[in-house]
């Protein structure tokens, strides 16, 4: 197994130099800059554990958010739920609040079918992806609460980027007509 890898520098916006990205990387980028989102972004190899996730987060100056692709029991109801990476997911309780029984994750089949992304790069910018709008966003009460920036990956996980909250709430989900649905785990 290579070995990981983080770029110690902290960039403003895109790549110079997009040539090695895949395209749906630079569609993210295209979009937060037609709607002059600022970003900063750090790039680094796949992302193997929660450890370095968090030497990410501190170059970044954010704290981890978990993003989980979940399914009912029928695979017809889908959810991205973003909550804060320190805090334990419970499905029964999240699945009451929705009012969805037997939550479970996704098949990467349906991440991909939906969003465009692959296992390890789940993220709110995945939502640009998901013209039909079947994937229903959930938000932590406390990724909300006093958090000014999000981190999340530009739909791969070998860059991360930092983004204003209130940027993706009021001008990147109504761009990708999406909303979201605050839920308290």
């Amino acid at each position: 197994m290579d070995e990981f890898y983080i770029d110690p520098v902290l960039y403003r916006g895109r790549p110079a130099d997009g040539s090695g990205r895949l395209d749906k990387e630079m569609r993210v980028y295209d979009l937060l800059d037609r709607l002059a989102i600022p970003y900063e972004r750090v790039d680094h190899s796949a992302v193997p554990t929660i450890e370095a996730c968090r030497d990410i987060d501190r170059i970044l100056g954010i704290d981890i958010c978990k993003n989980l692709f979940l399914c009912n029991a029928q695979k017809t109801q889908f959810y991205l739920l973003m909550m804060p990476g320190d805090k334990k997911f419970r499905t029964a309780v999240l699945s009451k609040e929705i009012g969805s029984a037997r939550l479970s994750f996704a098949g990467p089949e349906y991440m991909e079918e939906l969003l465009d992304l692959t296992p390890g790069s789940v993220t709110v910018l995945g939502l640009m992806n998901d013209a039909n709008r079947q994937v229903r966003l959930l938000i932590d009460a406390d990724v909300l609460a006093g958090h000014e920036y999000l981190g999340c990956h530009p739909c791969i996980n070998t860059a991360s980027l930092k983004i204003r909250t209130q940027d993706i709430l009021e001008r990147f989900l109504p761009a990708v007509h999406h909303t979201y649905t605050v839920v308290h785990l």
